[in-house]
């Protein structure tokens, strides 16, 4: 039985922690060891998410209440499991809660401070750390912030176009820098490796999703100039035209790889098309591709491109708009330092 004093503290738990407590918890708040096993028996009013972990509801858990509960787990049993002082989600069920699309939440990777050890199951990884990293609190878990749950994804994902993907949508979405990104990931000794040192560079060159890297892998196999990638392209008296995906300033052609994914209303395929018109009103010559044309047909797209590079080489009106935008970068060999 629980008292009405002991059920009180375990609410008041509860509501702090999306519906979950720790058997430590719920102890310490007057709730029988008892009670806690026999409430969570099959057909009972609680659930057992984890060794030592409860839900203390009958329907399933979301996705929030399942990362906050591999914290839960990973946490000291004496300490505050919500500050994030010795325990913090990160890796791609930290990205998840962001709204990285791409990124996986399962198996739920959890920072503890090494050299503390603890055993893992199918559901999370504890990671032992003498890094500890500064947290956030995202939808009321402590997390890792955006940038080392980037880098501890990175370690542990094997398929080259997934880390591609990730990172990219990290950098993408706003939530860190490029160079913060690359400086994480080297602090971690994670540019040894070929794919991870590939992604990187090419976010500190300007490519911000996995088409544009497809794209830029395209280009660099030809003979055909450098481009910048997401250059901010003004008029001259600095009104913004539009961020073309790659961009030649001293040709004035653009590449353009649109999505059907970012095209299902009209509003935005109307703004697809006010933005090149901004472009081509200031003479700007585009291509536009879809992600598939340039994985599947990329022959096609070269040609298109070559012959919109001659074409301006020789018109005698050039572009009236200035692009402020990153320079290509170069890959470097052995541990990815770099300049």
């Amino acid at each position: 039985m629980i008292t009405n004093s002991a059920g009180a503290a375990a609410a008041k738990v509860a509501r702090r922690q999306l519906n979950l407590a720790t058997r430590h918890q719920l102890t310490a708040a007057g709730v029988p060891d008892g009670t806690v096993t026999s409430r969570t028996r099959p057909g009972g009013p609680w659930q057992r998410l984890l060794p030592r972990v409860y839900l203390l509801q009958t329907g399933p858990p979301d996705h929030r209440q399942r990362a906050l509960a591999a914290v839960l787990y990973a946490a000291e049993p004496g300490a505050d499991p919500l500050s994030g002082d010795t325990a913090a989600l990160t890796g791609g069920a930290a990205l998840t809660l962001l709204g990285i699309r791409d990124a996986p939440h399962t198996p739920a990777d959890v920072l503890i401070r090494a050299p503390r050890r603890l055993a893992g199951t199918p559901e999370l990884r504890p990671l032992p750390t003498a890094r500890w990293p500064r947290t956030i609190t995202v939808s009321g878990i402590p997390s890792a912030r955006p940038v080392r749950a980037a880098a501890d994804f990175a370690a542990r994902a094997d398929a080259p176009e997934l880390v591609r993907s990730v990172l990219a949508g990290v950098v993408q979405a706003g939530w860190c820098h490029p160079q913060d990104l690359h400086a994480e990931l080297r602090a971690c000794r994670l540019l040894t490796r070929p794919a991870i040192r590939a992604a990187a560079a090419e976010l500190l060159a300007g490519v911000r999703s996995v088409a544009e890297a497809q794209a830029r892998d395209t280009l660099t196999a030809t003979d055909l100039p450098t481009p910048l990638w997401n250059a901010r392209v003004h008029t001259p008296d600095g009104t913004f035209l539009a961020s073309p995906d790659a961009y030649w300033p001293e040709e004035g052609v653009a590449l353009e790889i649109d999505s059907a994914e970012y095209h299902y209303t009209r509003d935005a395929w109307h703004a697809t098309l006010r933005r090149r018109l901004r472009l081509e009103s200031h003479g700007i010559l585009v291509v536009s591709a879809t992600p598939s044309m340039i994985r599947d047909t990329p022959t096609e797209v070269l040609a298109a491109l070559r012959t919109l590079l001659t074409l301006a080489s020789t018109r005698p009106t050039p572009p009236t708009a200035l692009a402020r935008g990153h320079q290509q970068l170069p890959l470097f060999p052995g541990n990815g330092a770099g300049p």
